[in-house]
């Protein structure tokens, strides 16, 4: 049985509370763990260990934030295997997608803006024979990060390490769901010789932890990632308390085929859009839309691939899903299947959950799932399912695409396959998105900004946006004599 600890203040600690939460192995649907049941009084705790670090971090030099988060990057880089089978243990994703993608991220994350802090510059304007203005770029103080549970060290990271990079003190809060590497990473951030008090972890559940921390006072900004419901909540309590709010939500998000596409590239990367880390990425491409002079072509070699993916356990290296995250999160997505068919859906591939045998003959499986002959506006094609389940849809013109795409509450990403350049300008300009991929999909620079537009968001993360989010402008101006 694993025990999990928060790390306050540079220390492993239980929750004043002294209560634990049982933590489940997706993959065998048995609890394998316990994590802190954090309160509002372990929040309070942290935020003081953090107001008071801040007063030393915020004055450090950008070299030495620069020093220890390479320090950090190393460290999750050194400890790949461990960390990887910790993130497929607690999530049930593949191990060899952990390694690949999940762990790897993290660690580039850390080193992104330990670099990118070094060449983070502020701006001067000078009035000519008058004055000449700078701007300062100052931390914020304690801020707070609340991450989700399909992504869990990947995006935890994605928030730290920009806040910790600008000169502020974090509060964060992992999902409760998936707490293992965030506990891992308080070791880590330890073994880098992170001072006390300058990142400070909270396990817990999300109306106790989550909601202190939102309302905390001495919390001037919250990055969240999650539910569109959830982050409705948080803005409401901070937008009255005029907290700056980074809010990264739901994705309903198009996938649009042309007929001239790269055919084969474009099958390759729709099955991993599709059902990558079992369809749990608020990326993921759920509505499919294909011209329809290649339809019936797609449908065949969609269904027919779709339906040769592994369902596995997490550590068989042929594995192309695994378990999905939780029993809840399972059901969730069987009741949108059924609901699809009571849509008028056609099932064309998978649509129950698979069946393991051995330990995993309990665990949180679902086929890979296809459906055709939804209409546009009905619910599976309108709410966000999170899970291996997606619609395939003719069209005929750019226009009948464009509302259909655009028709969801939803604009977080869209993919969009053509070989005709101005078809694919034009398009993206038109698309309800706050990222387009064209001829590809989840290819990401970490410089350019990530966030959505509509229910999907407010704000963006990555690159300098990012350091812009955690830090205040400040104007000084100095008049000539």
């Amino acid at each position: 049985m694993e025990k999990m600890y928060n790390y306050i203040n540079g220390e492993l600690r239980t929750a004043n509370s002294g209560h634990f939460l049982d933590v489940f192995e997706p993959a065998t649907g048995k609890v394998y763990g316990q994590t802190p049941d954090s309160d509002e009084t372990d929040v309070n705790e942290a935020i003081e260990a953090a107001q008071k670090a801040f007063e030393s971090w915020s004055e450090t030099s950008v070299d030495y934030r620069h020093r220890i988060l390479s320090r950090i990057a190393d460290e999750i880089e050194k400890k790949l295997d461990s960390l990887a089978a910790a993130e497929s243990k607690d999530n049930g994703k593949p191990l060899s997608l952990a390694k690949k993608v999940d762990i790897p991220r993290a660690a580039d994350n850390f080193r992104f803006f330990a670099n990118a802090i070094t060449q983070f510059s502020s701006e001067t304007h000078e009035m000519i024979g008058l004055a000449l203005n700078y701007t300062l770029r100052e931390p914020l103080g304690v801020v707070a990060a609340i991450s989700p549970w399909n992504l869990p060290l990947y995006l935890f990271s994605w928030k730290i390490a920009p806040a910790l990079a600008a000169g502020n003190c974090v509060v964060a809060k992992p999902s409760e769901v998936t707490p293992y590497t965030a506990y891992l990473l308080s070791q880590i951030c330890i073994d880098a010789g992170l001072p006390p008090g300058v990142l400070n972890i909270l396990h817990g559940l999300g109306h106790k932890v989550g909601s202190a921390l939102t309302k905390h006072k001495k919390i001037k900004a919250i990055s969240f990632t999650g539910s569109t419901k959830v982050g409705q909540e948080i803005a409401s309590i901070a937008a009255p308390a005029f907290k700056k709010v980074s809010l990264e939500m739901g994705g309903k998000n198009p996938n649009i085929i042309f007929a001239d596409a790269d055919y084969d590239r474009m099958l390759r990367t729709t099955l991993r859009s599709s059902f990558a880390n079992q369809g749990q990425i608020c990326l993921c491409g759920s509505r499919i839309f294909v011209e329809s002079s290649i339809y019936d072509r797609f449908k065949k070699d969609f269904v027919t691939a779709a339906k040769a993916l592994k369902v596995a356990k997490p550590e068989d290296p042929e594995a192309k899903l695994s378990a999905v995250v939780s029993e809840t999160h399972m059901n969730k997505i069987l009741d949108y299947i059924a609901l699809a068919k009571e849509e008028g859906g056609v099932l064309l591939a998978g649509g129950h959950r698979a069946s393991l045998s051995g330990k995993y003959a309990d665990g949180w499986y679902i086929e890979p799932t296809i459906f055709e002959g939804l209409h546009y506006n009905c619910r599976v094609n309108q709410e966000e399912i999170f899970g291996p389940v997606v619609s395939i849809t003719p069209f005929d013109s750019e226009e009948e695409v464009l509302k259909m795409a655009n028709s969801t509450e939803y604009g977080l990403s869209a993919t969009l396959w053509t070989q005709n350049l101005d078809r694919a300008h034009r398009m993206a300009k038109q698309i309800d998105a706050g990222i387009v991929w064209i001829n590809t999909w989840l290819l990401r620079d970490l410089r350019t900004p990530f966030g959505g537009v509509k229910h999907s968001g407010v704000g963006r993360e990555g690159g300098l946006n990012a350091l812009r989010f955690f830090t205040e402008q400040k104007n000084i101006c100095i008049k000539y004599n």
